[in-house]
């Protein structure tokens, strides 16, 4: 999802710099003079990215926080906070001003003085929300971290992704990975989306294909021994070999483990989904 950049007019020129930055450190942002032609409907549109956007970023000046459109733009994106219970307002201060009520409890970015401190404090924060190769999966009883990579060799393409599920209180780990080769006609569709649609967007394209095939995938770990199992997956446009596998390290509990890989897959798509929905 990209980021949706709040702010008044009169620092368009501080908010250029900033977009062009975020763009090039790959972060996709939603600036209304970039997105916005004759004829839009300037609330449809505004309201339509305020939802499906990552974050809002509030840039926050004397003229800003007196303007009625930042006003609503704000209060929407407080609405998502506690809707969703999640961090969604970003502020960032560009200048000495009366910082909204609801805003004055959260840590600002300050550009006031030095530019790329600033920067570096938005690119901090927007990378945990808007990267779809890596997160965080949290349960109750767990959480599990993932991350995915890929290559290719001659006409084949190969992604790897890689769980780590730590059991609160528990004295171990559990380690899983999907391993996805794809065949040379699968290789070259994969390859197109990614001139198309982008890299992160295609990988979500092949997992979540493996993810609908191999829901039911688990393995019952009684040991520190990796167990495994391979599948054939359709991609649509040609097909994969699936290796699927898990394995404990820690200490022994004497106790058997039932790992669910298809779950976690499931919920690892989910979070790449979210991460590059557009509005």
């Amino acid at each position: 999802m990209p980021i949706f950049i709040s702010y008044a007019h009169h620092n368009a020129d501080f908010v250029d710099r900033l977009a062009l930055q975020l763009v090039q450190h790959r972060v996709s942002v939603w600036v209304d003079r970039w997105e916005l032609h004759v004829g839009d409907s300037l609330l449809t549109k505004i309201q339509d990215a305020i939802t499906g956007a990552s974050a809002l970023l509030v840039v926050l000046s004397k003229a800003s926080v007196s303007s009625a459109w930042v006003t609503k733009e704000i209060n929407g994106g407080l609405l998502r906070e506690l809707e969703e219970r999640k961090v969604v307002v970003l502020p960032v201060l560009v200048e000495d001003c009366a910082i909204p009520l609801f805003l004055r409890d959260k840590l600002y970015a300050d550009f006031r003085t030095d530019f790329n401190h600033g920067l570096r404090m938005v690119l901090e924060s927007v990378a945990k929300i808007s990267t779809a190769s890596m997160g965080r999966i949290e349960e109750p009883d767990y959480f599990t971290d993932w991350a995915v990579d890929w290559g290719s060799s001659d006409d084949h393409v190969a992604l790897r992704v890689m769980l780590v599920e730590h059991a609160q209180g528990q004295p171990f780990t559990i380690v899983g990975a999907v391993e996805i080769v794809l065949d040379p006609s699968a290789a070259s569709s994969y390859l197109r989306a990614v001139q198309e649609i982008g890299l992160e967007a295609a990988n979500c394209d092949v997992v979540s294909h493996v993810a609908a095939a191999l829901p039911r995938v688990e393995f019952l770990l009684t040991d520190q021994l990796e167990q495994a199992s391979r599948h054939s997956v359709s991609l649509g446009t040609g097909s994969s070999n699936v290796r699927v596998s898990a394995r404990r390290l820690g200490t022994d509990t004497g106790r058997d483990v039932l790992y669910r890989a298809g779950q976690q897959l499931e919920q690892l798509v989910q979070q790449m989904r979210d991460a590059l929905r557009n509005p």
